[in-house]
């Protein structure tokens, strides 16, 4: 799918200077879309927005289709009734990094009274609207919500190590825990309901003011997640103790001398083949559902992926394997209608697949703090580029630009970039958005720490570094109408102005 030319701001909502300790979807949320029409963007780019399963990381998830509860909004749950507004009083303020700890233990509860006060007084068009909800999503939603109340009474371990009628899912098992965490389960049903009707709500403001949501889909799931446990079929699962036969990750690179061994279960390609890729196209259609365009996670892995052996320590001793190739591609587009993905195929990437990518018009990534390490690097420099790729300035795994300038390249780096982008009185960061705009790739994308021109000391997440990571949150104040001006004349001189109107998201849709 070929892209209209626009530009956009990368920003996760737990960023967000909200009340409660992390950034929701709420007041602030809605204050960054008011600075993105101003600043003419027409992208709003998050990462995944499922559930945690390990660590802080939104690519790891206990979910590929459930939200992450803690991004609901307080206020918007007070607006509704569902809480009583003095509670919010004792909530983490919008300011500073987000610590996790704290907000699972001030803030759930709360969401938790705010889901049991609605099964008790919701009546007419909530009610109405909650029963919708449930129906048209039992598909995923039903798994989901038992899943989560069993871990929870698991004290949150991995599903392999339940009592084995419950890891098997047998019937009668089932039943009885269905019985036994009827309250649970109910009130998980409404929090994703809670989830689901306020992002609903904030994607709506975003197409009325021309902006389209880019969410982000990780190609692997969690081991510990409803979804292996539901379809442990499609996984490579040892059948006596449901440990993984062999895990996903990458080789060593420039982010790690060991590799990334991620650890999740690598899938049973064959099996799912003879399903029909159902899993799959259910996962896409879901996720074409939530947000305009996606991004996909480790495109790679669709070509080859990685296996490391489940027993290896790191990532070092494994082997590239096939993955489903065009098949599963064909497969979605008959079911879809359509491919509205872009391709995350940084790094070592064969021809192979870059050709799986061309062949079904998927457009690519480039980033260009990668650009200026070698001769071989300037693939992702602006007058390589094709009207096929997406650009960004950095990512979420890399250090900002500004932080990445002062310490993160080398002197020949620093000459390189110097005699490429000459002058620049407002900054490294600024030079560097201004040639991702200047570009002629369709999708310009910078993470919002560098349109603020913030250190390192505003990196999200750094790879293979398993503490401290998506934390930060911009101050609140930080989005000026100064800032939003500047943005508005580059998207304005540059071609990317987004369209006067979008249509709404599809009221098939409804949560």
């Amino acid at each position: 799918m070929s892209f209209p030319r626009a530009t956009g701001i990368l920003l996760h909502p737990t960023s967000l200077p909200s009340r409660g300790g992390i950034g929701d979807f709420g007041p602030a949320a809605y204050e960054f879309v008011d600075f993105l029409a101003a600043g003419r963007q027409g992208l709003w780019q998050v990462l995944p927005l499922g559930p945690p399963a390990n660590g802080n990381s939104p690519y790891s998830s206990t979910s590929a289709f459930a939200g992450n509860p803690l991004l609901i909004s307080m206020e918007r749950l007070a607006e509704r009734g569902w809480i009583e507004p003095l509670h919010l009083a004792d909530l983490p303020g919008p300011a500073g990094a987000i610590d996790y700890e704290s907000v699972h233990q001030r803030k759930l509860p709360l969401i938790v009274t705010a889901a049991r006060t609605f099964l008790q007084t919701a009546r007419g068009n909530a009610r109405a609207r909650f029963e919708r909800f449930c129906h048209e999503n039992l598909w995923w939603l039903d798994d989901f919500v038992v899943f989560d109340a069993l871990r929870e009474r698991a004290a949150r371990r991995c599903w392999k190590e339940w009592p084995r009628p419950l890891a098997c899912r047998e019937t009668v098992a089932m039943e009885t825990a269905r019985q036994e965490l009827a309250p649970e389960i109910d009130t998980r049903r409404v929090i994703q309901f809670f989830f689901y009707e306020q992002w609903h709500a904030l994607r709506l403001y975003c197409a009325q003011r021309s902006i389209r949501v880019v969410g982000d889909i990780a190609i692997f799931v969690d081991h510990d997640s409803a979804d292996v446990w539901a379809h442990r079929d499609l996984f490579r699962l040892r059948k006596n103790d449901f440990e993984a036969e062999a895990v996903a990750g990458v080789p060593p690179d420039a982010f790690s001398a060991t590799g990334q061994r991620w650890g999740s279960p690598l899938y049973d390609w064959d099996a799912i083949k003879a399903r029909g890729y159902d899993w799959w196209i259910d996962r896409l259609r879901w996720a074409t559902q939530t947000c305009d365009y996606i991004r996909l996670d480790h495109f790679r892995g669709f070509e080859q992926f990685w296996e490391i052996p489940a027993s290896e320590p790191t990532a070092i001793h494994g082997r590239w394997v096939d993955g489903p190739k065009d098949e599963l591609f064909n497969k979605l587009r008959s079911a879809l209608g359509g491919l509205p993905f872009f391709a995350e195929d940084l790094g070592h990437i064969t021809p192979e697949v870059h050709a799986l990518r061309e062949r079904h018009q998927i457009p690519g990534t480039a980033v260009l703090q990668f650009g200026f390490s070698d001769p071989g690097a300037h693939v992702y420099l602006p007058h390589r580029l094709t009207p096929d790729r997406v650009v960004y300035t950095g990512t979420h795994d890399n250090d900002t630009t500004l932080g990445w300038w002062k310490s993160g390249t080398s002197s020949e780096e620093r000459s390189a970039i110097q005699a490429y982008v000459g002058k620049s009185d407002d900054g490294i960061h600024w030079a560097f958005i201004r040639l991702a705009q200047e570009s002629v790739a369709s999708l310009s994308v910078v993470p919002l720490q560098d349109v603020l021109g913030l250190g390192s000391e505003a990196r999200l997440n750094t790879p293979s570094v398993s503490e401290g990571n998506f934390r930060w949150r911009y101050a609140a104040g930080s989005l000026t109408r100064v800032l939003a001006e500047k943005l508005a004349a580059l998207a304005a001189v540059t071609d990317r102005l987004p369209p006067h109107v979008l249509p709404p998201p599809s009221e098939d849709f409804v949560a």
